[in-house]
């Protein structure tokens, strides 16, 4: 096979250069850069990696406990027809389950220890068809959620931090005080603790309590439920079937879907994922253009080589391409063992974390600040291809500037100091 001599020549001086002290010292410098660029393109990878594994297991966990799209009574008031809304809301062929729900907020006492809270009245039954962690405890913990049975489901870390256990008895703080001659006193209602549930999210774990819907209508005072929860095939079309269902129920109720109502917090994730990209390029721009200083060396230190290669016939435009693949080929090495390395730490961060935290006694995700306690890799090719393809594009446009003044030289003049 007849390979052009540009590229034998460029891949030579590539992996040439490392007797004497002077060729010794490129030959360092050129190693720099490559480790520059491979540092570089792997921690693109693994941070953009960790904050998809972050947005996915946030989201994940969220919708384990939250509805997909949720429609209230636009005046804050109780539906007039639970089932005729579900009904129509089922005519959307992404729609696949339904249920009527309370929610208020609310404080929960034991003792001395009060908590602010979000009180969700359920239907054991039907919010099994909306919410994976419903469907979980169905069999289990919400099936002690009976009407008039005056229980209630508390998540994990709010019922740690009240200090109470299954069977315990919390009173439960309705907003709307309640007029007497004495004025106005404030509604209480006891309840016991049936069982708790853990969702992996903290938000929820920390402030979320379950009822019978039953009950949560006369504890707060509504004649029935205030809204109904939906769950669609495919979560990821939540607004635009939020939208359809809104034109065709009209302006007497109000949906929301999950991406509006989290919706400041996944832009802000957007946000900082878009500029950890950019300061991460910064950093392989500057490791790729530490390149130019390695061909400008190595142009220098070859000006004899290059006069000989003219005189024996070799173009301008065959000097610069042997310049140009010498610098190329150090970024493509460069930029592959950075990929490598990157996809080798994203798809292991499961194991990695956890001996670094074990090692240093600490942790990196506190579940106290942190919405998630370990820490998530979702390694997306969208994210991939684009570094790999913008380290070499940086690899390429710095060979340009070196590889023609190499082209420039003069055969007389190059001989003239040898």
């Amino acid at each position: 096979m007849n390979i052009p001599f540009e590229l034998q020549i460029g891949w030579r001086y590539t992996r040439a250069g490392r007797s004497g002290r002077r060729n010794g010292f490129i030959s360092f410098i050129s190693m720099v850069s490559m480790l520059g660029i491979a540092l570089g393109v792997a921690a693109l990878i693994i941070v953009l990696s960790v904050m998809n594994g972050f947005q996915k297991e946030v989201r994940d966990r969220m919708l384990s406990v939250i509805a997909h799209v949720e429609i209230y009574q636009a005046q804050g008031e109780a539906l007039a027809d639970w089932q005729a809304t579900a009904t129509e809301a089922r005519r959307n062929d992404q729609v696949v389950g339904a249920a009527p729900f309370i929610a208020a907020q609310a404080l929960i006492a034991r003792g001395d220890d009060m908590r602010g809270a979000i009180v969700r009245g359920i239907s054991p039954a039907d919010e099994a068809t909306v919410t994976a962690l419903a469907a979980q405890l169905r069999d289990t913990t919400l099936a002690k959620l009976v009407p008039g049975g005056w229980g209630i489901v508390l998540g994990g870390e709010l019922a740690r931090s009240l200090g109470v256990k299954v069977g315990d008895r919390v009173t439960i703080v309705a907003p709307g005080g309640q007029v007497t001659p004495a004025g106005v006193i404030p509604r209480l209602k006891q309840l016991t603790l049936v069982g708790t549930f853990e969702a992996g999210h903290y938000e929820y774990d920390s402030g979320l309590a379950l009822m019978h819907v039953d009950d949560a209508a006369r504890l707060f005072r509504v004649a029935g439920p205030t809204g109904v929860q939906l769950r669609l095939k495919d979560a990821q079309q939540a607004r635009e079937v939020a939208d359809e269902i809104q034109m065709r129920l009209g302006a007497a109720v109000r949906i929301t879907d999950w991406t509006r109502t989290n919706r400041n917090w996944f832009q802000a994730v957007q946000i900082e994922k878009r500029l950890m990209f950019i300061i991460l390029t910064l950093i392989v721009a500057v490791a790729a253009f530490n390149l130019v200083s390695t061909l400008v060396m190595t142009v220098t230190d070859k000006q004899a080589d290059i006069a000989i290669l003219r005189t024996l016939g070799a173009s301008p435009r065959s000097i610069m391409t042997i310049f140009m693949v010498q610098g190329a080929a150090s970024g493509v090495i460069g930029t592959l063992v950075g990929m490598g390395l990157g996809l080798l730490v994203a798809f292991n961060v499961d194991v990695i974390v956890p001996a670094i935290e074990r090692a240093l006694h600490m942790s990196f995700l506190p579940g106290s600040v942190y919405l998630i306690s370990r820490m998530p890799s979702d390694p997306q090719s969208a994210d991939i291809v684009p570094i790999v393809a913008i380290s070499l594009a940086l690899a390429f446009v710095a060979t340009v500037y070196p590889s023609w003044r190499a082209s420039r030289v003069q055969p007389a003049e190059a001989l003239r100091h040898e």
